[in-house]
């Protein structure tokens, strides 16, 4: 009886909400989203989790949809989410700096996913949890690699997966380690479908987990089929608004975005669908008790998915109509500006800069359209990881690069580099990195991403983008 009320409860606020929506157009900036393609009988569908809610708050329907029309799921969860402090103190309702209680939360999270997976009709089986160190992997991924002190866990301090009944337990918290078990993992299913964290998500583990995603299906090509890769957007600053349950409303992507070159995806929800979705939420007991107005928020009318395209370069020609250098860019800045100064400005009243990449002459340049009001304080801090088929990507240089005022340091992994030939460029209205080709290790492409500072204040960033690198440039 009360599962009837509130399906009742439901459909009615669907219909009341689309009365409203028919005589009071929205202030979204989008148009309509195309819909994700069905699920077919016999698919292989993989969710790659960063944490255990993670596949719920984002992906419940696909699981759902992906059942009903006969096609297999597997998750698998790169941690147990034991590194929310927060939430820990609000679900045990004690303080704790024990070493085992955190790896406890973790235990409380996975046996929350297993239940809330069974109640949407998937069996433990086909769960696996990798247990790597929660808030960790996005610093393993850009420093831990072929090093004898692994990465070593603040709250937990250890050093290697603790979870027992993990395929991955007793592994050391290396790059290494986290890509071989990735790779296993699609390596064995063979998916035809992978849904993954976005590589605009503010959280860190939720990057790492797309740029090893990125790496495994690098690695594996040739040995498996292509799979179409989904990313789900879940951090992302005041998303999604209204907070709380409205299931009478659509999730749209963040206005941030509207201008970006994001291929988006919907997939639209029925009315047990939605409710399903929600239930299976409440589950996630450790973390409901503190953030239940934020994660009920994604129980919406859709789901959201899509990715960046890949960057390609195009030539550049000089006036004698040869080839100079090769040229690509993306959006970055969303700037609020002031239409009685004369700015130029779109219909929202934002103006964009953005990120350009080329190559030239053996380097790879990026240069940054500085926001106005910004000068000498202006620094950014720049990732950069090649990737090349002819050597394996631990032994890629993970380089980052920080820069302020007129200067630049350079980093490979945890070393300083010395003598980098990194060229940094600082005008009025922008900055210019050059970085040699051979400092990257040479690449086929290069994963990238950027986030700018206005002295210690963050200005903007963009989420990582694949740049090919172009190998027949004069």
């Amino acid at each position: 009886m009360c599962r009837q009320k509130t399906l009742f409860f439901l459909i009615l606020s669907f219909l009341l909400a689309g009365c409203l929506r028919a005589g009071h157009p929205g202030s979204s900036p989008w148009k309509k989203i195309p819909s994700l393609e069905p699920f077919k009988k016999g698919e292989r569908v993989l969710i790659l989790a960063p944490h255990p809610d993670d596949e719920t708050i984002a992906c419940a329907g696909v699981i759902q949809q992906a059942l009903k029309a006969g096609a297999e799921v597997k998750i698998v969860y790169l941690t147990n989410g034991d590194h929310n402090e927060f939430a820990f103190i609000v679900y045990e309702k004690r303080l704790t700096v024990r070493q085992g209680e955190f790896v406890h939360m973790g235990r409380v999270r996975s046996k929350e996913a297993i239940k809330a997976m069974e109640y949407l009709g998937l069996p433990e089986s086909n769960l696996v949890f990798l247990g790597y160190p929660d808030y960790g992997t996005f610093n393993i991924f850009s420093k831990y690699w072929r090093t004898k002190k692994p990465f070593r866990d603040r709250l937990t301090r250890i050093s290697s997966v603790p979870y027992e009944d993990t395929p991955s337990y007793g592994s050391s918290y290396c790059g290494e380690n986290i890509l071989g078990d990735l790779s296993k993992q699609i390596l064995d299913y063979k998916p035809d479908k992978i849904f993954v964290s976005h590589p605009a998500d503010v959280n860190v583990d939720h990057k790492s987990l797309y740029l090893f995603l990125q790496v495994a299906l690098s690695d594996l090509e040739g040995k498996i089929p292509p799979p179409r890769v989904y990313p789900y957007l879940v951090h992302c600053a005041g998303w999604p608004k209204p907070r709380h349950y409205h299931p009478e409303m659509e999730l749209y992507p963040p206005d941030k975005f509207s201008g970006s070159e994001i291929d988006w995806r919907r997939l639209d929800l029925g009315f047990e669908e939605l409710d399903k979705k929600y239930r299976a939420t409440l589950f996630y007991k450790s973390q409901t008790e503190s953030s239940a107005f934020y994660l009920s928020a994604f129980s919406r009318e859709n789901e959201l998915f899509g990715d960046y395209p890949v960057v390609e370069l195009f030539p550049q020609e000089s006036a004698e109509g040869r080839p100079v250098s090769f040229f690509g860019a993306s959006r970055m800045f969303e700037e609020e500006v002031s239409p009685e100064r004369g700015d130029s400005r779109d219909d929202r009243g934002k103006t964009y800069g953005k990120v350009s990449y080329a190559e030239e002459d053996g380097y790879f340049v990026v240069k940054i359209d500085k926001p106005r009001k910004t000068g000498r304080r202006f620094g950014v801090l720049l990732y950069i990881f090649g990737y090349s088929r002819d050597t394996v990507f631990s032994a890629m240089p993970k380089i980052r690069i920080i820069t302020a005022a007129n200067k630049c340091r350079v980093f490979d992994a945890q070393k300083r580099v010395v003598n980098s030939g990194v060229m940094l460029e600082s005008a009025k209205g922008h900055l210019s990195l050059k970085i040699p080709l051979s400092l990257l290790g040479d690449p086929d492409y290069v994963l990238t991403s950027l986030r700018a500072f206005h002295g210690t204040l963050p200005v903007d960033a963009v989420g990582f983008r694949k740049v090919k690198i172009r190998r027949d440039n004069p």
